[in-house]
């Protein structure tokens, strides 16, 4: 077992076909107000629950010192594992355990079945020894090397968050190709929108295409989702994704396939923010005049009221006019998408060609 981090998060190929309906335009640049409409949807006691049992400071997003009454994760102190055990044995609704500073023997686990488990502690060979018990119980577990418990890497863990790769778009201000299969920087442009993703800590990666094409250029480093309805608009797209997510996953981070300069560090510095207590449900690129642009992080919280959209209303109409749905952060890369071939010889003006070394 590797156990200076967290267990791997594999990706692994998943085709799936989904009959979604509606429009959303996350990708809209429209302008949105700040005035708060009437009749909010949204108030903090929707978001997923961390139940902090004892003296833990960990100022994670949705974290509770009361036991709550819906769906919850829990994070103890290994000197309170016995009373953890007992509070899942009671809750059902208890999804997740996070153990920080490990006992000497491993405890009977049968009340965690059907749940995960996240370990932290300095000790190798008692990490091991945890882990190993709960893989025999066929508990799904994941791991932290660490005497001081790292808020990251611990909040990443209780909050996973999933991403999804919109590749369905037509294009048509892109005439004779299809854009995402455009090189930049000598590899497909949909393939920089993926890696970002993975390599920015997504804990699930899910690609939605309508093409062939775009589908082969995927190659295995994504799940895929085959919509087939893709000319209905970005709707379609946007919720067969969402359909598509783990039932572990709390957030979705939305990628638009033709933004190949976003870059992992965007990704993480996102999904970072959204993890802070006191974050918003949505979190989001900042761009000047108060504005923002994808990435954006949406809160499992809020895909009730996307799934429900119709026509051409998008993201953007739930949270206009609800400064209380959104953040904006800087994040470093550049949010760009290309549109249009000027857009995309502006990109490859950025990736100069390497010239070949002449042999002696």
């Amino acid at each position: 077992m590797d156990l200076d981090g967290l267990g791997a998060h594999r990706f692994c190929p998943l085709e799936r076909e989904v009959q979604p309906a509606g429009r959303v335009d996350v990708g809209s640049k429209e302008w949105h107000s700040t005035e708060s409409k009437a009749g909010p949807f949204w108030h903090a006691g929707m978001q997923m629950a961390i139940f902090v049992m004892g003296d833990l400071d960990l100022a994670v997003r949705g974290r509770t010192y009361r036991e709550p009454e819906g769906p919850h994760s829990l994070v103890v102190r290994g000197r309170d594992l016995d009373s953890a055990l007992q509070h899942l044995a009671s809750r059902a609704d208890c999804r997740a355990l996070a153990v920080v500073g490990l006992p000497e023997k491993p405890p009977d686990m049968a009340a965690l079945a059907g749940r995960r488990l996240m370990l932290v502690d300095g000790d190798s060979e008692r990490l091991r020894e945890y882990a190993e018990s709960a893989i025999r119980a066929g508990i799904e577990v994941e791991w932290i090397r660490s005497a001081r418990p790292p808020f990251e890497r611990l909040a990443s863990a209780l909050l996973p968050v999933g991403a999804i790769v919109l590749a369905a778009g037509s294009g048509s201000r892109m005439p004779g190709s299809e854009k995402l299969l455009l090189q930049v920087d000598g590899k497909p442009m949909v393939r920089h929108a993926i890696e970002s993703a993975s390599e920015g800590g997504c804990h699930q990666v899910v690609v939605v295409y309508s093409s062939d094409d775009v589908r082969d250029a995927v190659d295995g480093g994504a799940e895929l989702v085959l919509n087939t309805k893709a000319r209905t608009g970005m709707a379609s797209s946007l919720q067969a994704g969402l359909s598509a997510m783990r039932d572990e996953i709390e957030a979705a981070v939305i990628v638009l396939g033709d933004q190949p300069l976003v870059g992992s560090r965007t990704i993480a510095a996102l999904m970072r923010a959204w993890r802070r207590e006191g974050s918003r449900p949505a979190v989001a690129v900042a761009q000047s005049h108060g504005e923002w642009t994808p990435p954006v992080v949406l809160a499992r919280e809020l895909w009730d009221e996307l799934m429900a959209l119709k026509g051409d209303a998008g993201a953007r109409q739930i949270l206009q006019g609800h400064p209380e749905l959104l953040d904006m952060v800087p994040a470093p890369g550049r949010p760009d998408d290309i549109d249009t071939p000027e857009d995309y010889a502006k990109i490859v003006k950025l990736f100069p060609r390497r010239k070949p070394r002449q042999r002696a």
